[in-house]
């Protein structure tokens, strides 16, 4: 199966994530030049931890905000969360944030309904959505959140508009979000006790996997309308 189009859509992308790394790991280098505090996992976790139960909560309510408002991507802020918090419990964190916000989003489109959905989501990418959800189903959704790349915010909105039960949409949404949590948890969290190879390389994997998962959304979702 070709995963590129053509060889200037697959040298493209190499450059974006190449890209990507390059501007990682010069932030990197800036900040341990400059704010090395920044880059002192212990201390930066005892700095943290200082604030007691509200640098947890606030983490927490961070993660479930992205899901709903998505300014930026819950896997930016999961390697923040292993950065501070450590790979288990950034990754509990996150995974509960993630958990809140999604359950906020089904909620929210099941109470409102499609007017409210159609006014935060693209009308087109929309219907794309809602036509997998009919088609593929609640595993198929699950195959959807496990993938990366898959723009899974948005099937939180498609889902609670399903008669799917939502607390078989929380947990089939954290079950197949998991895996990719937890490998950028450790990214942050390898990040935070100086093993910089480690962080790259398991953030290389998840940016990589998430390339193409993006780039190839209309024949994975496709091909999981049909298991459905």
């Amino acid at each position: 199966m070709r995963v590129f189009r053509s060889p200037e859509s697959r040298r493209r992308t190499v450059l974006a994530a190449v890209g990507l790394l390059v501007a990682f790991a010069g932030l990197y280098v800036l900040v341990r030049e400059y704010a090395p505090f920044l880059t002192d996992g212990a201390e930066l976790r005892a700095f943290v931890a200082g604030y007691g139960p509200l640098a947890p909560l606030v983490f927490v309510a961070i993660q479930a905000a992205q899901v709903v408002v998505a300014p930026i991507p819950g896997q930016v802020i999961g390697f923040a969360g292993g950065y501070l918090f450590g790979a288990f419990l950034g990754t509990v964190y996150s995974l509960t944030g993630v958990a809140l916000g999604s359950s906020i989003a089904f909620w929210l489109s099941r109470r409102y309904g499609r007017p409210f959905v159609e006014a935060v989501v693209r009308t087109d990418a929309m219907d794309r959505f809602d036509a997998f959800v009919a088609e593929a189903g609640l595993p198929g959704l699950f195959l959807a959140f496990l993938i990366p790349g898959i723009p899974d915010d948005l099937l939180c909105f498609a889902g609670g508009l399903t008669e799917i039960r939502l607390r078989r949409l929380v947990a089939v949404m954290v079950v197949g979000r998991t895996p990719a949590y937890v490998v950028v948890t450790l990214s942050g969290s390898s990040l935070a006790s100086g093993d910089l190879r480690a962080s790259l390389v398991l953030l290389a994997v998840l940016v990589g996997s998430a390339v193409v998962g993006y780039r190839r959304r209309e024949r994975i979702l496709s091909a999981l309308e049909r298991l459905g």
